[in-house]
């Protein structure tokens, strides 16, 4: 069976970039206080991207594909697997996948989306290895995109100051070199109360919150024991000690939730992927985005071995691990 190789990877950010003096300001407005001291010292964020209205999940995930496919030097048509993860698509249906092939120009290979929240990304990325590997496709764009600032209630300042906007995409083919090594996928639909958006349409009404709601605490807890068990258990599969992994590219939700999880792997700081503070939480954007970002500034290299983790709503969680 072949490999699943990423062969380009491709980032995108709405151009609005808000600081956190700038988002307190805004919140003051409204009554509600915070400062840049409060947000750094609890996330370790200090801005984040949000969408002008005129710019859909597709948008983005388009911005974001074109950059993978030139860096990959593939033409668009040679694509045929597209998957996106999301869980802010332009529309019920069709599917955001489907608007991104025909914004691309193509059509004919597999499109659709993929949602597992923050965890996305990997579910995403594991699928498209499956289909590679099963030789039901050979050259997949996989993409994570999401505008999560239209579901977050900003009067609510403990999830209000945590989000961003942006999107994240690799292009993956089929080779006769490592590529994605060893995935492991997980949910707990018991714990479905933790992080969710209840929201929903019903004869042409929304129904339900339609804001995301968060018990942070449960989910700091339970985003770090079940990461640490998914790379011990990737690791595993791989054959490999997780002191072999050359970069950790973790979901970017909390730098405390990051430092923890680096320190129970036994991997130092210096072998930890950090965005969070410039990019926020992007949910299902944030592995491909923080990916991308540690990629073209030089420190993700060929041959480097890379432990790619997500963890949202659902609950769910999963890593992958992946030979540049």
């Amino acid at each position: 069976m072949p490999f699943a190789k990423i062969t380009g990877s491709g980032s995108a950010l709405p151009t609005n970039c808000v600081s956190n003096d700038v988002l307190s300001k805004q919140l003051a407005q409204k009554g509600i206080e915070t400062s840049d001291e409060w947000i750094v010292s609890r996330t370790g964020i200090k801005q984040r991207y949000i969408a002008s209205d005129d710019i859909k999940t597709s948008d983005l995930a388009v911005q974001a594909a074109r950059c993978a496919i030139e860096d990959a030097g593939i033409a668009a048509d040679k694509i045929d697997l597209i998957i996106v993860a999301t869980s802010t698509p332009d529309y019920i249906f069709p599917s955001t996948a489907c608007m991104v092939q025909s914004k691309l120009g193509i059509a004919g290979g597999a499109a659709f989306d993929v949602q597992a929240v923050c965890s996305g990304f990997v579910y995403a990325l594991t699928t498209a290895d499956a289909y590679i590997r099963a030789g039901n496709a050979r050259c997949a764009l996989v993409i994570g995109a999401e505008t999560f600032s239209r579901i977050i209630d900003w009067n609510d300042r403990g999830t209000c100051v945590l989000f961003g906007d942006g999107a994240g995409a690799m292009i993956l083919q089929a080779s006769d070199k490592p590529g994605i090594l060893a995935s492991q996928l997980n949910a707990d639909g018991s714990l479905h109360t933790i992080l969710h958006t209840e929201g929903a349409v019903h004869h042409g009404q929304v129904v339900g919150d339609p804001f995301l709601r968060m018990d942070g605490q449960a989910v700091f807890k339970k985003a770090v024991t079940s990461l640490e068990a998914s790379a011990l258990a990737v690791c595993e599969k791989a054959g490999i000690a997780p002191t072999d992994i050359d970069w950790m590219v973790p979901h970017q939700a909390n730098v405390r939730i990051i430092h923890s999880l680096g320190r129970k792997l036994g991997l130092s700081e210096d072998k930890v992927v950090i965005t969070v503070d410039s990019h926020a939480n992007t949910s299902a954007a944030s592995v491909p985005l923080a990916f991308d970002v540690a990629r073209k500034d030089g420190r993700i290299q060929a041959g480097h071995k890379v432990l790619l983790q997500g963890v949202g709503g659902g609950f769910t969680w999963g890593s992958v691990l992946v030979q540049v």
